[in-house]
């Protein structure tokens, strides 16, 4: 199996399995991995003990990680002829318009429009989502300790936030992915039906909402 999408982004929130997806894609595809290593960020754990007083550390640190790997991503790769990221360089808003107050915004878009220059846009990216329920029965199984300290009403909030972003996101192709019915890691079935619907994508919005009664993202009022 092939895609037209040379470049592929799976994008999602906190623990809905987007770098799972994207490592299996990348497998499947061959591809070229571009992996956030969300765990490298030194400051990763004391924002979850604290969120205000280290909201600000922990923003700019992923932005300037993000944008390095950004950089690298035009370089020609002779062995791949794909490549899939875990990440929509574009999503580093979302968590800074969600966290920081309103006078480290300022700051940050400051220093965001200082840093950052054109970049490599996807040729579709690929949004998981599920319940908050499912995404806090996710988070808790995947027993990460820096994790530990995270309170649902904060992962609900980064919910609302990206289904408010892909909502209105329109930069390039879009397959937004109920993941509440299905197991793409445990069921090959699953894994096959998704990367068919990936596959087929040739442009603008499309859905995938298998089995469910979860409504899609609603754009906020």
């Amino acid at each position: 199996m092939t895609t037209k999408a040379k470049y592929i982004v799976v994008e999602g929130p906190i623990g809905v399995g987007k770098s799972t997806l994207a490592e299996m894609l990348a497998a499947r595809l061959d591809a070229r991995p571009v992996m956030e290593n969300v765990e490298e960020n030194p400051f990763l754990p004391d924002f979850y003990k604290n969120m205000e007083k280290y909201a600000f550390q922990t923003q700019i640190y992923f932005l300037l990680a993000r944008w390095r790997q950004q950089q690298d991503l035009p370089q020609t790769d002779l062995f791949h002829e794909y490549t899939v990221s875990d990440y929509l360089f574009e999503k580093d808003k979302i968590f800074a318009q969600l966290n920081l107050s309103h006078q480290e915004y300022q700051l940050y878009e400051q220093l965001h429009d200082k840093i950052v220059g054109d970049y490599v846009k996807p040729d579709l990216v690929v949004y998981l989502y599920a319940s908050i329920d499912r995404l806090i029965k996710r988070v808790n199984k995947r027993d990460k300790k820096y994790e530990d300290p995270m309170k649902p009403e904060y992962l609900e909030e980064v919910l609302r936030a990206y289904n408010d972003f892909f909502f209105n996101y329109r930069e390039t192709p879009l397959l937004m992915v109920n993941t509440e019915q299905i197991d793409f890691v445990e069921n090959d079935d699953d894994f096959v039906e998704l990367f068919s619907k990936i596959e087929s994508i040739k442009g603008g919005v499309h859905h995938f909402n298998p089995l469910s009664n979860l409504p899609l993202p609603k754009r906020k009022d």
